[in-house]
């Protein structure tokens, strides 16, 4: 489970410099979830039709 740095500083009762300076090696083997989250994201975008496109009702209007 990942948890944001500010979530657990704030529950050890330390700043988020702190936090991260003591345990940085928490976060190894993290970035490969990362990567393939940031992966997800982009590709999902990419099935998303392009704005103005014939999909979004605005078409031509026939005379």
């Amino acid at each position: 489970m990942v948890l944001p740095a500010t979530e657990v500083a704030r529950r050890a009762g330390h700043g988020v410099a702190v936090q991260l300076k003591i345990h940085a090696h928490c976060n190894d083997g993290q970035a490969d979830a990362a990567n393939q989250r940031i992966t997800n994201a982009l590709s999902a975008n990419d099935t998303r039709p392009e704005p103005g496109g014939e999909e979004d009702g605005e078409g031509e209007v026939a005379s």
